[in-house]
């Protein structure tokens, strides 16, 4: 049966989601005793009949689709957003600084008569006009952005289309956040800074030390920045290191030489009966091509996102565990040489030869993880397996065992597998209506195949329908998800330090201004530039040392969320948040050197003459 299908339906008026799901409920029971399959086995008979069925709005899209897509989106959201703190914090912090500058010059308007409240509002509209230009290029950035993600999603053999245009949702909705940015951070800095005692400013202008009672919030603004740093650098480290682990994982086959081509002859003039036939004619035709060093044909290939799964049972041997397959293999049909085009070594035993076709005792090849969990230590050759197929049990001999490959996923182990001959095919030819064709290029990128097997395969049948497609590519493109989320995850990681950096640049860069009279001062007195090196650094590594052990608690408590999106590595991996800690370590001693080493180099009787 088509147990994969999804049933689209139409509420009737007045009739609620809740009160439909009732209803079906009521007679979900007589529908499975009335689809139950003829060969399901007794301890899966009872969790198929009490099975609930489930109404889901089509409104939020495919249910399957929210599966596999929802929390890496939902961890991207995440990180988007705390990259927009970090901005909002820099920003902040800008303003703060950019408010004490002008401390003497807003003294002077209050005491000519100004209202405080005049200028809140004139730095306040400073702030949205910032906010208001860096939405403008963001949204220009956001149309490329988008372009560029539905580019990165899609593969030669699978195009995505995506409308990621910008409408009036993401212009409310961007309108909105800026608003937010406004309020949130451009509010308090406007308060903080028309707040100003003219008299008190005027006594301070030029002689501002660290003391300042403003270095409090501008030293919290730091620290925040700095530890949603680390917590996006751990999350970019997990997932480039998620990411590099899948794609450096041996599958079990050479990835690198074979062309995969779908050979699809629905609409051909061939009987399904004389179709194992054609194909077997287009693999020798195949195999004869110059730098073709191998061909097979199978149903399926590996990590092509489909596959058959039947029950599966070697004589003497114990039941398949339920370990994510229901206790059942992974089954394909393939003709001889299909292990050398993939460089599959076989391990025991012999690979299918083309005497192994009907009429002849029917055989099977199977993987070391069958042998192993069937007949644990034991050879499996010789041995009966039982392929139960709806309608029917296939009895075969085990003549083989071969090394074990993914079929899946990538991040899956591989799964207990059958391999039987296309030649002995057990079901209807009708469903061999395609199949694919896996060509080993003797040397060189596999496409390079691609003019001169079209033009052989079309001289064997002109109305095959054929795509091609390197078996490197179709790992890539089950890579999708993880390679897109590195890819953000990464940038949005080297962003989150360009600000941090920046951020404490121009903190220590302005901190450095306030005291340049308390520092020329020490410098008359005798300082040392390393030592008023010392002074300035000092308080950068107090921040950033408060910053990433905030950070590092954060990631350490956040981390169970993306658990499920990794692979190769623990959430909690002491690599990756050490190798945060360093690269902000080493950030923040660059971003912190200029200033301390400008104030450094001060002249104290140029500064005691501007005093």
């Amino acid at each position: 049966g088509n147990y994969w299908l999804t049933i689209m339906a139409r509420l009737k008026p007045g009739q609620t989601r809740d009160t439909a799901t009732a209803a079906l409920r009521g007679v979900q029971r007589q529908i499975w005793e009335a689809t139950i399959p003829r060969n399901m086995r007794a301890e899966y008979r009872e969790r198929y009949l009490t099975e609930s069925f489930m109404l889901a709005p089509a409104a939020t899209g495919d249910s399957s689709l929210r599966r596999s897509y929802g929390r890496p989106l939902v961890t991207i959201m995440v990180v988007v957003a705390l990259v927009l703190l970090i901005a909002c914090a820099n920003i902040a912090n800008l303003q703060l600084a950019r408010g004490a500058v002008r401390r003497h010059e807003l003294s002077l308007r209050l005491a000519l008569g100004a209202s405080r409240w005049r200028l809140a509002r004139q730095l306040l509209a400073e702030s949205v006009l910032l906010a208001l230009i860096g939405t403008a290029f963001g949204l220009l950035i956001a149309r490329w952005g988008g372009r560029l993600l539905v580019s990165q999603l899609s593969t030669p053999a699978s195009r995505v289309f995506l409308d990621l245009s910008v409408d009036w949702h993401v212009l409310i909705f961007t309108g909105g956040v800026a608003a937010a940015t406004v309020l949130l951070f451009g509010v308090a800095p406007a308060i903080k800074a028309s707040g100003v005692a003219p008299m008190d400013a005027l006594k301070e202008h030029g002689r501002g030390t660290m003391g300042d009672a403003r270095a409090g919030l501008t030293s919290g603004l730091i620290i925040a920045q700095v530890a949603l740093s680390v917590v996006l650098v751990v999350a970019a480290g997990l997932f480039v290191r998620t990411f590099t682990s899948l794609t450096g994982r041996h599958p079990g086959f050479d990835r690198d030489r074979v062309l995969l081509v779908n050979v699809d002859a629905e609409r051909a003039t061939v009987v399904p009966a004389q179709r194992v036939a054609l194909y077997d004619h287009i693999r020798e035709t195949v195999r004869a091509v110059p730098g073709v060093s191998d061909a097979a044909v199978s149903m399926v290939t590996p990590v092509g996102g489909h596959g058959l799964v039947l029950r599966a049972e070697v004589a003497g041997g114990a039941p398949l565990p339920d370990d994510g397959h229901g206790g059942q293999a992974f089954t394909n049909v393939i003709s001889p040489g299909w292990f050398g085009a993939f460089d599959t070594p076989v391990i025991a035993g012999r690979d299918f030869r083309d005497d192994d076709r009907t009429g002849t005792p029917l055989v099977a090849i199977v993987n070391q993880t069958l042998a192993r969990k069937s007949l644990g230590g034991a050879s499996p050759l010789g041995h009966t397996i039982t392929l139960t197929t709806p309608g029917r049990a296939i009895r075969m001999e085990i003549v083989g065992v071969v090394a074990d490959t993914v079929y899946f996923s990538l991040r899956e182990a591989a799964p207990p597998t059958v391999y039987t001959a296309l030649a002995q095919f057990y079901m209807s030819p009708v469903n061999l209506a395609a199949v694919s064709l896996s060509v080993r290029a003797t040397h060189g990128p596999p496409a390079s195949l691609t003019r001169s097997l079209a033009a052989a395969i079309g001289g064997v049948n002109p109305e095959l329908a054929l795509t091609f497609q390197p078996l490197a590519g179709q790992l890539n493109a089950s890579l999708t998800q993880e390679r897109i989320t590195a890819v953000l995850a990464g940038f949005f990681g080297v962003l989150a330090l360009v600000l941090a950096g920046l951020g404490l640049y121009g903190v220590t860069a302005y901190s450095v201004a306030r005291r340049r009279t308390e520092i020329g001062i020490r410098i008359a007195l005798g300082a040392a530039p390393g030592g008023v090196v010392r002074l300035v650094l000092t308080r950068v590594t107090m921040l950033v040392g408060v910053g990433v052990i905030v950070g590092a608690g954060i990631s350490l408590w956040a981390s169970a969320f993306v658990a499920s999106l990794l692979y190769g590595l623990e959430p909690r991996d002491p690599v990756t948040l050490i190798g945060a800690a360093i690269t902000l370590a080493a950030v923040a001693a660059a971003a912190g050197w200029l200033p301390a080493y400008r104030a450094s180099r001060i002249d104290p009787a140029e500064v005691l003459r501007e005093a």
